[in-house]
């Protein structure tokens, strides 16, 4: 599958379960690790599980099985990772302490270049 189709896979699943500030990243400018990151909320541990859940689900019946995934058993940071694209699904308290797009250069200046899910 490729990456832009992987990456709106990702992002209808985390929509269609009502997922909070979605953001989608290119961030091939600025590592070799994956080209989008994707960065949403969920409003409980509950929530933050079953959004991680559904874009793994969503992206196996597209065909694409996750390398890896972290942070299920507690519910407040999960990270799902499909390769070409990262998906970080957090808690609003945990999303606003990492701040993972200051961490990857993503400032309003720049922000032209995130694409808004």
């Amino acid at each position: 599958m490729q990456t832009e189709a992987l990456k709106q896979v990702a992002l209808k699943a985390l929509d269609g379960l009502k997922g909070v500030d979605i953001d989608a990243f290119d961030v091939r400018e600025l590592t070799s690790v994956t080209d989008y990151m994707i960065v949403a909320s969920g409003t409980s541990d509950r929530h933050v599980k079953s959004l991680a859940g559904a874009v793994v689900q969503a992206c196996k019946q597209a065909g694409v099985a996750p390398l890896g995934v972290e942070g299920e058993r507690e519910g407040e940071w999960v990270l799902v990772d499909l390769g070409d694209v990262v998906v970080h699904v957090m808690q609003p308290r945990i999303r606003e302490f990492y701040a993972l797009e200051k961490l990857w250069s993503v400032t309003e200046e720049n922000r032209g270049k995130s694409e808004q899910g």
